[in-house]
């Protein structure tokens, strides 16, 4: 069973990023020790906790409104207790990034069955071995991928119809994660046979018939991107992750905008505080 128990490797976000790698340098020391450590509850994140990410097993209960709502999950388990003490949360707004010469995103996404899940949190695609993101020298597998409406993470205080994470997972236990965001215009045929086939009511995964589904026919060709360290978006809010979001979002209809927020009608955390950390942005 893979854990997460290794630090990430902080020096490799410096790779590439020029003069504002040497900012970052001098700014590490005002961080917290290890912002990358799983929350200390005695406990280490399985893979399927990685490759989840949005499913919801965590013992206990969480959502989006009321008393189990976001400003409230460091409270509901001391397990979730890095949601309300971390330094280091995700999402934030994108605005004030440092341009630098960033190393490129590289995906090297295979097609394979469309499987579906609505974990009761958001839909959720669950992919087969064999896709992989590179990063730095590093692989990644693609393990699923999720929907958010609206957007997460924002840009000058505003945020996107929607928001596609990827989750990926290297062999030490880091996660990458890539966001997407989604805008109203045109109808995108990449999530035409999502919005299909997504079960309306929260239950078991289901395969859709005679559906090849290849990842990449979501992104865009501009790779250009924002990268930050932060954590998960829900709970445990574990900060182990490297936030990839791309600067060139993609659109789909208001129809298939429509069938996401149906399903769930709010289902983005909202901006955390950025605190001492730096955010990086392509030239």
């Amino acid at each position: 069973m893979l854990m997460l128990t290794k630090k990430l490797d902080r020096r490799t976000f410096l790779v590439g990023a020029g003069a504002a790698g040497a900012c970052l340098a001098c700014t590490r020391a005002f961080a917290q020790e290890d912002p990358f450590k799983a929350p200390d509850s005695g406990d280490t994140l399985t893979e399927q906790g990685q490759a989840l990410h949005q499913s919801g097993s965590h013992d206990a209960p969480w959502g989006y409104e009321g008393a189990k709502g976001p400003e409230n999950w460091g409270e509901l388990d001391p397990t979730y207790s890095a949601c309300s003490e971390g330094m280091q949360q995700s999402p934030i707004d994108l605005a004030g990034s440092v341009r630098a010469q960033l190393p490129a995103i590289n995906t090297n996404y295979v097609s394979g069955p469309l499987r579906i899940i609505n974990n009761g949190h958001t839909i959720q695609c669950n992919c087969p071995e064999g896709s992989t993101l590179s990063l730095e020298g590093k692989t990644y597998q693609l393990k699923q991928f999720h929907f958010h409406a609206p957007s997460e993470h924002q840009v000058n205080g505003i945020a996107f119809d929607m928001e596609i994470h990827f989750v990926h997972a290297a062999e030490d236990g880091s996660l990458a994660v890539l966001g997407l965001m989604v805008r109203q215009g045109g109808a995108n045929k990449g999530l035409s046979s999502i919005v299909e086939g997504m079960p309306a009511t929260v239950g078991e995964e289901v395969e859709v018939p005679g559906v090849n589904f290849w990842p990449a026919s979501l992104l865009p060709r501009e790779r250009t991107h924002y990268r930050y360290f932060g954590s998960l978006t829900t709970p445990p809010c574990s900060e182990i992750v490297t936030w990839l979001v791309l600067k060139t979002p993609v659109q789909a209809s208001a129809a298939q905008i429509a069938a996401f927020k149906t399903a769930f009608t709010n289902n983005a955390r909202p901006v955390q505080p950025r605190n001492r950390r730096f955010l990086l942005g392509t030239l």
